[in-house]
C-alpha cells in the first residue's frame, strides 16, 4: 500500500471522513505521524470551541407537579422532544467540525457501545451528562470509566436499574453489564452471577427533578456476593472494579473496538488489548492485518454523512433551521440518529445498512448535502476539465479509485457538478471504508 493510500486508510477509520487537505498534510507527515496526531492531538479544538455545548437547562418535567393539567404535561413533553433536537443537532454539528476528530469518533464508539436511547431516559439534560462522561473517561483504563458508567443516571434509567432493590432485584442492567459491555457473550459468566452482581446494584435511584444519580442505603443489599469466584460485600463501585479487572473484559472491549474501526471480515490479532483505550487504537491502527481491512468496512449512516458533510464543506450552524431538520430527518430515514440506538444491544452493522430503502434515502440526503455544498468545493470540481471530473471527484471524497462501472456512470455526470456529487455519495466505492 502506498504512503498515501495507508494515511487515507487510517484517517477514512479514525475519523468521520478526511478532507483531501487533511490527507495531503497527513502525506507530507507520514503515517506514524499521522497517528500519534490523531490519538495525541496537541493544541485546542478549535471546531469544538466553535460548536459550544448547548446551555439545555433542566429537564422541563422537573417542575411539575402531580397536580398538572394535560396542556400543561403535553407543554413539557414538547419542550423535551425541542431540547433533543437541540442535543442531537448540537452533537451532530460538532461531528462535522471537530478537529480532534480521533476523540470525536471515539466518542460515537462508546455512544454505540453503551448504547442508551433518550426515547426511554427522556432527559437531553441526563443523555448530555453521559456524553460528557464518555468523553471524560473514554480515552483512559477501562476502570475509572466503569465505574462512572454503573452510576450514570441515563444508563441507570434506560435500564431499569432505579427498580433495583433488596427486596425485588432487577437483573436487566446486571444482566447487559455481563453480556454487552463488559465479559461479552461466553465470557466465563453464568445466571448466578447475574443474579448476583444485580444485588450489588441494588440502591441506586435517579432523582428527575435534579438529574442526579443517588445511592439509598436502605434499597441496597449489603450482604456477601459470589461473583465469578470471588465473594465479597460487593456493591457497584466494587462489582465495577472487580469486572474492569477482568481479563476478558478487555479483550471484550478491544474486540469491539476492533470490530467497529476495522470491521469484521478481518480476525483480530492476538494481545490487542493495551493499557487503555488509546493504546488498544494504537495496536488497532499499526496491526498488519488492518491494513488487509481497506474496503471492507461498510460506513454507518452517520459517518457517511458527517464524513459527507466534511469534505463539501457543509457546515449545519450556517444552514437555515429547516435544513438542519432535513439532515436529521435524513439520519432518520436511514435509521440512525444519534442518541436514539434501536436497542441496548446498538445499532447494526455492515450490509444492514445496504437495502434498496437505505440506497434511495441515501440518494434523497446526498442530494441535499451536495445542495449545501461550499461553492468553492464546486468551482474546485468545475475547474478540473470534463474528463478529470471523475478523478478530481476521487481526490474530493477520498476514494482511492473508482471501479470501471463507477467511472462510466460518472463520466456522463461531468458537466452537472452537483449531480456528479450525488452519484459519488452514493457510489459502492463511497459506501465503504
Amino acid at each position: 500500500m502506498r504512503e498515501r493510500e495507508a494515511v487515507a486508510h487510517l484517517l477514512r477509520r479514525a475519523t468521520f471522513g478526511p478532507t483531501a487537505d487533511e490527507v495531503d498534510d497527513a502525506e507530507r507527515a507520514g503515517l506514524a505521524a499521522t497517528l500519534d496526531r490523531l490519538l495525541d492531538p496537541a493544541g485546542p479544538d478549535r471546531g469544538a470551541a466553535a460548536t459550544p455545548t448547548p446551555a439545555l437547562g433542566p429537564d422541563p418535567a422537573a417542575a411539575l407537579g402531580q397536580d398538572a393539567t394535560r396542556e400543561q404535561r403535553q407543554q413539557v413533553n414538547r419542550e423535551r422532544r425541542e431540547q433533543v433536537s437541540t442535543l442531537t443537532a448540537w452533537w451532530l454539528a460538532r461531528m462535522i467540525a471537530a478537529e480532534h476528530q480521533g476523540d470525536e469518533k471515539l466518542l460515537f464508539f462508546w455512544h454505540g457501545h453503551w448504547a442508551t436511547s433518550v426515547r426511554k431516559v427522556r432527559s437531553a439534560p441526563l443523555m448530555l451528562r453521559q456524553l460528557e462522561t464518555l468523553r471524560r473517561f473514554g480515552r483512559g483504563p477501562l476502570a475509572p470509566l466503569l465505574d462512572a458508567m454503573v452510576r450514570d443516571p441515563a444508563l441507570i434509567l434506560w435500564l431499569d436499574g432505579q427498580q433495583n432493590t433488596r427486596r425485588a432485584p432487577n437483573e436487566n442492567l446486571a444482566r447487559e453489564l455481563l453480556e454487552l459491555f463488559t465479559l461479552g457473550i461466553g465470557g466465563g459468566y453464568g445466571e448466578a452471577d447475574v443474579k448476583e452482581g444485580a444485588r450489588a446494584l441494588t440502591g441506586w435511584t435517579v432523582d428527575r427533578r435534579t438529574g442526579v444519580a443517588r445511592f439509598v442505603a436502605r434499597r441496597h443489599d449489603p450482604g456477601p456476593k459470589t461473583i465469578l469466584g470471588s465473594r465479597a460485600s460487593f456493591d457497584a463501585g466494587s462489582y465495577a472494579a472487580l469486572l474492569a479487572g477482568r481479563p476478558e473484559t478487555a479483550r471484550f472491549v478491544a474486540g469491539r473496538l476492533w470490530f467497529r474501526y476495522a470491521g469484521a471480515q478481518v480476525p483480530p490479532p492476538a494481545d490487542l488489548a493495551g493499557p487503555d483505550t488509546v493504546g488498544t487504537l494504537r495496536r488497532i491502527f499499526t496491526a498488519p492485518a488492518f491494513a488487509q481491512t481497506r474496503d471492507t468496512l461498510v460506513k454507518q449512516p452517520v459517518e457517511w454523512l458527517v464524513g459527507a458533510a466534511r469534505q463539501l464543506g457543509v457546515r449545519p450552524a450556517a444552514l437555515s433551521e429547516a435544513g438542519r431538520r432535513r439532515l436529521l430527518a435524513g439520519l432518520n430515514a436511514l435509521d440512525q440518529v444519534p442518541l436514539r440506538p434501536p436497542s441496548v444491544g446498538g445499532w447494526p452493522a455492515g450490509t444492514a445498512w445496504l437495502t434498496t430503502s437505505s440506497l434511495q434515502a441515501r440518494m434523497r440526503v446526498a442530494d441535499q448535502v451536495a445542495g449545501a455544498a461550499d461553492p468553492a468545493v464546486l468551482a474546485r470540481l468545475a475547474a478540473a476539465p470534463p474528463a478529470g471530473r471523475p478523478d478530481a471527484l476521487a481526490r474530493l471524497l477520498v476514494v482511492d479509485r473508482w471501479s470501471d462501472r463507477t467511472r462510466a456512470a460518472l463520466a456522463p455526470l461531468a458537466g452537472q457538478p452537483r449531480r456528479l456529487l450525488v452519484a459519488g455519495l452514493v457510489s459502492p466505492e463511497y459506501a465503504v471504508s
